[in-house]
């Protein structure tokens, strides 16, 4: 199998090679993650939001769309790579926006983000329970996230193979065997990618939050884990109660 710290490496390389073309390549206002965008700020009010963090921000995509929506808010987007963050800053955004950081080794206190959110990142990480866990950790009241459903992505004899060998716990030896024993995949598009479900830390976001609220964003059917390839997951950790 590969070397962790050469595949965060390669990946790293890959966006500080495509970074000039990060935002042609990789945002797109009527995509699956500008649906979950919107289902996040349709939740702001509830939660009494008053503080987000973005981890894997990239070039700053969704913190933009959220600072100018609600500009009140304070709004950090955490971003390794040099090079992305640079373009973050030439579209606007101040360097204590979009800092440097490791999503699995977040540089903030516990609960100090009312809402921690990540968009198309946690398919990039070999360990996203790692990742999920910060998540949680810095996390007061709720955390978001919006990524690939594997086991449900690709044609009905496909979804069926993959949530089979999911049922049983073979899953992972069958993704390595796909893969040649790299556990990963490599493409122009996304550079280094992992088969990931949401589905897959839901046990540990439901281990410390009260309620967990699913959308599938992108065309699916009635059971989102069987047929929905993308899928966007908000879990609250503490509800506000209003005084009466």
């Amino acid at each position: 199998m590969g070397n962790t710290t050469d595949e965060v490496e390669k990946q790293r390389r890959y966006y500080a090679k495509t970074a000039g073309q990060y935002e042609a390549m990789h945002v797109n206002e009527k995509d699956e993650h500008f649906v979950a965008l919107s289902f996040l700020l349709a939740s702001l009010e509830y939660l009494e939001v008053k503080s987000i963090l973005d981890i894997g921000s990239g070039t700053g995509r969704a913190i933009r769309y959220i600072k100018r929506q609600h500009p009140e808010l304070r709004v950090v987007g955490i971003e390794p790579v040099r090079e992305l963050r640079e373009v973050g800053y030439s579209l606007g955004l101040l360097e204590e926006d979009l800092v440097d950081g490791d999503a699995t080794k977040l540089p903030f206190l516990a609960s100090e983000f009312d809402l921690v959110c990540e968009f198309g990142v946690l398919h990039h990480i070999k360990k996203p329970e790692l990742a999920v866990s910060e998540m949680l950790r810095v996390a007061n009241k709720a955390i978001f996230i919006s990524d690939s459903n594997n086991f449900g992505n690709g044609s009905l004899v496909s979804r069926s193979i993959k949530q089979g060998a999911n049922f049983i716990g073979m899953w992972k030896l069958v993704d390595l065997i796909k893969t040649k024993g790299k556990g990963y995949r490599i493409s122009e598009g996304d550079g280094i990618s992992y088969s990931y479900s949401v589905f897959s830390n839901y046990k540990q976001i439901k281990s410390q939050c009260t309620s967990i609220h699913l959308l599938n964003t992108m065309d699916g059917g009635i059971n989102p884990y069987k047929t929905a390839s993308h899928i966007a997951l908000l879990g609250i950790k503490n509800i506000p109660m209003n005084d009466s």
